[in-house]
């Protein structure tokens, strides 16, 4: 499996942090958000890495470079300017090729999360081991998350383990998901397509699955929630 991680983002909301420094390169205890996410996913046997990039690009790829001492394969999907969560997949699928990918955001801090869950979260065949017909498989598998305080509403409610568009309760979308590149057919090159209409598609058609994450997670979206992650580092130590 190969994994994509989203880093076109501008992170107007980080400014000025961010007028000199792409966000998944803010550190969080000491460490570049994004390698958090280049680690674990090696840890977990997933080692060939797509990173799209846009905003101070260049000094992601200087910070990782072609990935090899972190034990990883990384390569780079540039966009002149963002091409939002959908349209970057679109554009990076010459590089992601025709089996399901994970995917998610390099501004998110879940330094616990087991990435080999992914590895099997898309089955072709039913519990009895029979093939499910193409147009009844799941083309999407999502990780959910308690409602954080920025989205107290929720994205999705789900039931057994079958992502639904209205009910309740309603839980946040972790922007952690497997999905299978046939998804994105209909997106050129280039074109700037949001994910959420796309999935709210695919969700009313009863072909998005998830299930629940409850550990740490953190959506680093302000100054104020990395100055918090940061805060144990610089905590003064007591006296002897």
């Amino acid at each position: 499996m190969k994994a994509m991680i989203f880093a076109a983002g501008r992170g107007e909301r980080m400014r000025p942090l961010t007028d000199s420094t792409p966000k998944p390169l803010l550190k969080v205890r000491g460490r570049p958000l994004i390698v958090w996410h280049v680690l674990n996913l090696v840890r977990a046997g997933i080692s060939d890495i797509v990173i799209n990039h846009s905003w101070l690009g260049h000094m992601i790829e200087q910070e990782l470079g072609d990935g090899s001492r972190y034990g990883a394969r990384i390569v780079y999907s540039h966009e002149p300017a963002p091409l939002e969560t959908a349209g970057g997949v679109a554009n990076a699928l010459h590089l992601l090729g025709d089996e399901p990918f994970l995917a998610l955001s390099a501004d998110i801090y879940a330094p616990y999360f087991d990435f080999s869950d992914a590895l099997d979260a898309l089955k072709d065949t039913d519990a009895l081991g029979q093939a499910i017909p193409m147009e009844k498989r799941d083309i999407a598998w999502l990780w959910l998350t308690p409602n954080p305080w920025h989205n107290p509403e929720g994205d999705f409610a789900f039931d057994m383990y079958t992502l639904k568009n209205e009910g309740a309760p309603k839980w946040n979308f972790a922007n952690i998901g497997v999905y299978r590149p046939e998804m994105f057919d209909g997106i050129q090159p280039g074109e700037f397509v949001k994910l959420g209409p796309l999935m709210r598609k695919y969700i009313d058609q009863g072909r998005v699955g998830g299930e629940v994450y409850q550990g740490q997670w953190v959506n680093v979206g302000t100054a104020a929630q990395l100055e918090e992650l940061n805060a144990p580092l610089r905590a003064p130590r007591p006296a002897p």
